[in-house]
């Protein structure tokens, strides 16, 4: 049986008994042979479901017990540990989409997907690197100076935001090789190759640490964690409330006509980003000095958009007024 598709029988059983919440083999194993596409219409022996159950403790850490009484129904023992924001749960989670989607087929036109540039195809080979502690030779595409470079890094962590995957990594050069790690985006690498070259991972690095506080993929340990508070309306509240946008989120007040968020993280570019995401449905009340940058930006947008004509639009002439 094709690994793939022994993991996506792994996944269905998860799903099922996670949907509902205890279920006895019984009734487990009807579903499975109504869902013929995972199951071809054969049924599920006992044997194979107990293998699977030791299987899905070792690929996902999701333990998979038996009440012992009543009618012996099959539950999740570590249910909490599915909604956790670990790579386990992050694992589960793709898996479940993927088994979602490849049993989908006879509506494959009704299911839109969304290109993401994330560069996967050097994700594998950086993370193999890291197993080894190996120096990695990169050519690289900054926007911000629209050039390429090509240098060595020693690669930290991988980190996925947005959509996006990162490689955080110290370069070699002796001039950064004294600053922190940098953060590289993995779809503006062109080229990549692994060296036999190895290096000593700092025992007291971690990548936990390094982007605590944190909204995303800048870390910034020159601005402080703050105390950040925003007002939301309802509407927008209700986005927020359900996705929180970092994990120290708090809802402090909540009424009729706003909710009031707080936050303990850093004010870096892409929190600032995300403010402006939402529009004139979030205000910031404090910190003032984030307060006034916000007003900043939006003042400099106004100043071009309060003309109904593009600053940078040249007047074009009928071909009667030619001359």
């Amino acid at each position: 049986m094709p690994y793939q598709n022994l993991i996506s029988k792994h996944v269905w059983v998860i799903e099922t008994i996670y949907q509902r919440k205890k279920i006895s083999f019984k009734a487990l194993n009807e579903r499975w042979q109504r869902d013929v596409d995972i199951s071809g219409g054969e049924a599920l022996s006992k044997r194979t479901f107990d293998n699977w159950r030791y299987a899905i403790w070792d690929t996902f850490g999701i333990n998979i017990v038996n009440e012992n009484h009543g009618e012996y129904r099959y539950y999740i023992e570590n249910i909490e540990d599915i909604s956790q924001n670990g790579l386990r749960s992050w694992l589960y989670n793709t898996f479940c989409v993927s088994n979602a989607i490849a049993s989908s087929q006879c509506i494959k036109d009704r299911i839109v997907l969304e290109y993401v540039p994330s560069g996967q195809q050097y994700l594998y080979p950086i993370i193999e690197a890291m197993k080894e502690n190996k120096v990695l030779n990169i050519t690289y595409h900054s926007y911000w100076k629209d050039e390429e470079s090509n240098f060595d890094v020693q690669p930290y962590c991988v980190k996925l935001f947005q959509q996006r995957w990162y490689l955080i990594g110290l370069s070699t050069y002796a001039y950064y090789h004294k600053q922190e790690p940098r953060i590289y985006a993995l779809d503006r690498i062109h080229f990549l190759h692994t060296k036999d070259e190895t290096f000593d991972m700092p025992k007291d690095w971690t990548a936990k640490e390094y982007f605590h506080g944190c909204f995303g993929i800048f870390a910034n340990r020159e601005t402080e964690i703050q105390t950040i508070k925003l007002k939301v309306l309802p509407g927008q509240a209700n986005y927020i409330r359900n996705l929180r946008l970092h994990k120290s989120q708090l809802e402090t007040e909540c009424n009729d006509e706003f909710s009031i968020f707080t936050y303990q993280l850093r004010p870096t570019y892409d929190f600032i980003q995300q403010i402006l995401w939402n529009g004139d449905n979030v205000e910031v009340l404090q910190p003032l000095s984030l307060r006034q940058q916000i007003a900043e930006i939006i003042r400099n947008m106004w100043g071009k958009y309060c003309n109904d004509t593009p600053a940078t639009q040249t007047a074009m002439e009928s071909p009667q007024e030619l001359t």
